[in-house]
């Protein structure tokens, strides 16, 4: 039995690291807005499509998604972010959550903006505290609910 569990700690530990490892730290100014949940960060290792892990906004033909989209270009353009990516791609985007200058989520933000949802599958509810009825109007996409 020690074995046993001595080895399940070992995998663990093993899986810790390699998640760690994957996981890279940028910072740079968020020079372009796609949408509410993907911005673009001009870095030292050049320009950084970062998708918002754990949220959920509009697309911009949907309602809502040109209103979120001006709330984070009015809000944090030109200013500086840091973002942590966790080393998975979304199409040409890398997967991160990014903070403003203050150290605030800006994830966190635009759901208590109105222009998201925590998306649950991708958060594990990290995000749910922040839902406003204004953001609960938006419909929960399919991919975000939890499997």
């Amino acid at each position: 039995m020690y074995l046993v569990i001595r080895a399940a700690s070992a995998m663990l530990a093993l899986v810790f690291l390699v998640t760690t490892a994957e996981a890279q730290r940028i910072e740079g100014r968020l020079v372009h807005v796609r949408d509410a949940d993907t911005i673009e960060i001009a870095s030292s290792r050049g320009r950084i499509a970062v998708r918002l892990n754990g949220v959920d906004s509009p697309e911009l033909n949907e309602r809502g998604g040109r209103a979120g989209k001006e709330w984070v270009e009015r809000t944090y353009r030109g200013k500086m972010m840091s973002c942590i990516l966790n080393g998975q791609r979304s199409y040409d985007r890398w997967v991160g959550i990014c903070h403003d200058p203050n150290g605030n989520d800006i994830g966190a933000a635009i759901i208590a903006a109105g222009h998201g949802r925590d998306c649950p599958r991708y958060s594990g509810g990290r995000y749910r505290k922040f839902e406003t009825n204004k953001s609960r109007d938006i419909p929960l996409k399919p991919y975000c609910r939890a499997r």
